[in-house]
């Protein structure tokens, strides 16, 4: 037994403690791991050639020696939506498609951080639409394929969004980045951009308002009109340049003016409820909606509140499946 623990003490002593190496390893992950495997290879060599639980130390080598699936990643290292759970304190543009996907669950920034407002969005999401009683606010495989089937469940029809302009290919020129109405430098609501398409978060949050309200029917009034169109129709107004989408609710035979109005005013009221929007343009970063004194007989609904980079070129999109982003659940 004593000549036994003597080997044994010299297999230990092939693995010396470094602080140096710690750090080193440290800085590169994928390294340490390779050197710890080696090591471990190396001491199960050792060990299996005393008699110790030959099986077991052979599983563990074959173990080892097994390729390491790596999960498909983005250009810049981070990871792709449909690649991982989503839960509190992920980071990355996987969290932002999350948040911008359930824009109409409450709704929060699309800034890439899952904290307690997305969470807020996922439970609500999974409670309302997946009709968990325990939701749990974290993105599983089963929450993004529920997400999927949201979307599927609820189109969008982008010949109704397109500008009737007649001049443009539907969805503006891309004219006048930078530019605003004299006297409104910097201001959203007057600049003269025409973007490249509607803001995706925005058509996300529409269909949370066709889901959150089934006892309606609701078509697109006007999405997208460009500077030409404005010219045509004497308007100035930029917000429909991408940024807003107007919706009506069809009413009955035997409904009338009045009733168009108070429809209207109740579903501006279930939008705030269940998407956190705001009726009016107070509030930065927030969804907004008309006020019944511009739009008495519609619900109009915008993001023009947002900072810059919640407006970039990337999130807007002229076609169903770039609205949709389809991406393969691999987790």
């Amino acid at each position: 037994m004593e000549g036994r623990a003597r080997d044994l003490s010299r297999c230990s002593e092939r693995m010396p403690y470094r602080h140096d190496v710690f750090l080193s390893y440290r800085r590169d992950p994928l390294l340490a791991l390779q050197k710890t495997a080696e090591k471990l290879k190396e001491t199960a060599a050792n060990v299996q050639k005393l008699g110790e639980v030959p099986d077991a130390i052979e599983a563990v080598k074959t173990a080892l020696d097994q390729p390491k699936a790596t999960p498909p990643q983005t250009s810049g290292g981070a990871m792709e939506y449909g690649e991982r759970e989503l839960k509190r304190d992920c980071e990355g543009p996987d969290v932002a498609e999350l948040q911008l996907r359930l824009a109409g669950f409450r709704g929060t920034l699309p800034d890439g951080e899952f904290g307690p407002g997305t969470e807020r969005q996922v439970m609500n999401f999974q409670r309302d639409y997946m009709k968990l009683a325990q939701p749990s606010g974290r993105a599983d495989a089963a929450t993004l394929r529920a997400i999927d089937k949201f979307a599927d469940d609820y189109p969008i029809d982008f010949g109704k969004l397109k500008c009737p302009c007649g001049e443009c290919a539907g969805f503006g020129a891309g004219k006048d980045r930078g530019a605003y109405l004299a006297g409104h430098p910097k201001d959203e609501a007057h600049h003269l951009y025409e973007y490249p398409g509607m803001h995706r978060m925005l058509l996300w949050a529409v269909r949370g308002v066709f889901f959150y309200m089934p006892e309606h029917r609701f078509t697109v009034n006007s999405g997208y009109r460009c500077s030409a169109d404005n010219a045509k129709n004497d308007r100035t107004t930029t917000n429909h340049y991408g940024k807003a989408i107007d919706i009506d609710i069809v009413l009955t035979a035997r409904e009338c003016n009045v009733d168009d109005k108070r429809k209207c005013e109740a579903a501006r009221g279930r939008i705030v409820a269940t998407a956190d929007a705001q009726v009016g343009w107070g509030a930065p970063n927030r969804k907004a909606l008309e006020p019944p004194d511009i739009a008495p007989t519609w619900v109009h609904y915008d993001v023009r509140c947002y900072e810059p980079k919640y407006l970039a070129d990337a999130l807007f999109c002229t076609s169903l499946a770039a609205l949709d982003n389809r991406k393969p659940i691999r987790f």
